[in-house]
């Protein structure tokens, strides 16, 4: 072979060889781009909010199987891993690292535990993760705010914002609260003790009481004489050991009783009987289909497997109606955000989080629950709220609020934060 020879054939094979590599290539940037998109779930599977949990991980794993079914999130598969945080921040803290970390996930869905929720919130903006959470202390929009932080439910000030004023109009103005010892039961008694007195009520007192109480006699006998509203709030058997030996003191006869729905939640009110009944519950997500008797809430019903009474079909549970929502909508707000921001991979984080914050959606099959908008500044989603008393044993709807009604001004602009 001539020097001229080998010069072409060198030229030659070396461009042969660039197309091959280029031919290689083409397949695995494909793969690439089709790689699932990987979601944290972080659910309370034991622990004290075990019955909800079981409600918002069924939820969160219906919306993963109905986004797949149809194709995925801009045409790529979603993967689900879901880790038990038990109720404990030190064990929901670890778990969000291993599924950070370890795991790689793009995204988190939950807590509901605001234990769990307050420990993990910087932990999302040390990481730079994007979380959708359902923790219900104000802080969690509030004072712990941060970027990587969205709460698609209600939360414990809205809550204050829709009920005080009534209650004190209606239930009366000397009110005692007896509530959880830690951060939710706390955040209650700060929001709507301060909106008691700013409204012309008085507190009487106030009774933190430890989780996993079993004798509230040592707390109820604290309990001011002249209160004429009696608001409690506990979780799961907590909830059920204060309503009923409440009862057994009488207490029920002689003031109002009201809370929020979460403390009874997934707990059949039937089953407490005279404990409830004549006690006042604020809703977010009507626990009776009667009450929002939807195509989108019957869907979602369906595929949760919930029944119109709100217990679950061929089983023996009760829905935690007012909370599952809110994960099988932040899958799909998660969904809106990647279209939005045409996200690809982590690099795309920063625009998947400035499109979700203002995104407005209306209810559909999507958003069951109703029309809303996360807010920009606080990233706190806004809702109807309903007020129901027990009637019967069951929960009756009596009028709702209209989130309009109770949108308070940011307490925060995190769009002035950086990522």
């Amino acid at each position: 072979m001539t020097n001229l020879a080998r010069r072409e054939f060198v030229k030659t094979a070396g461009v042969a060889s660039l197309g091959a590599v280029g031919a290689l290539s083409i397949p695995r940037l494909s793969r690439a781009s089709s790689e699932p998109i990987l979601l944290g779930s972080l659910q309370d599977l034991t622990g004290p909010l075990a019955s909800w949990g079981y409600w918002l991980d069924r939820a969160t794993k219906a919306a993963v199987e109905q986004v797949n079914k149809s194709g995925g999130i801009a045409g790529r598969e979603v993967k689900l891993i879901t880790e038990d945080i038990e109720g404990n921040p030190t064990v929901g803290t670890r778990k969000m690292r291993r599924l950070v970390q370890r795991e790689r996930v793009d995204f988190l869905v939950g807590p509901l535990h605001s234990g769990v929720g307050v420990a993990v919130a910087p932990v999302a903006q040390e990481l730079k993760i994007p979380m959708l959470c359902q923790a219900m202390t104000e802080e969690m929009t509030g004072t712990l705010a941060n970027r990587y932080i969205f709460r698609t439910t209600s939360q414990v000030r809205v809550q204050a914002e829709a009920g005080t004023k009534w209650a004190l109009e209606n239930l009366g103005k000397k009110w005692t609260f007896a509530f959880a010892d830690y951060s939710w039961g706390w955040s209650h008694f700060k929001e709507t003790s301060k909106r008691v007195e700013a409204g012309g009520g008085r507190v009487l007192g106030k009774i933190p009481v430890p989780i996993g109480t079993k004798d509230f006699l040592p707390y109820l006998i604290q309990v001011d004489p002249a209160t004429e509203v009696m608001y409690g709030v506990f979780i799961g058997a907590d909830e059920v050991a204060y309503f009923t030996q409440a009862q057994t003191m009488g207490l029920h006869a002689k003031m109002k009783m009201y809370s929020v729905v979460c403390t009874i939640e997934a707990v059949d009110t039937r089953d407490l009987g005279p404990a409830v009944e004549g006690a006042w519950f604020q809703e977010y997500l009507p626990r009776r289909l009667k009450y929002k008797d939807t195509p989108e809430n019957r869907n979602l019903r369906k595929v949760c497997e919930v029944d119109p009474e709100g217990k679950q079909i061929g089983g023996p549970r009760t829905v935690a109606g007012s909370h599952y929502y809110g994960n099988w909508e932040a899958v799909y707000w998660i969904k809106r955000g990647i279209e939005k921001s045409n996200w690809k991979s982590k690099k795309d984080t920063r625009d998947f989080i400035v499109a979700l914050e203002g995104m407005s959606v209306k209810e559909s099959y999507e958003f069951p629950q109703g029309d809303k908008v996360m807010r920009a500044e606080d990233h706190q989603v806004f809702t109807d709220q309903s007020m129901s008393h027990v009637e019967n044993f069951l929960l009756e709807v009596k009028f709702k609020v209209p989130k309009e009604k109770i949108m308070f001004d940011p307490p925060v602009n995190l769009t002035q934060m950086s990522l």
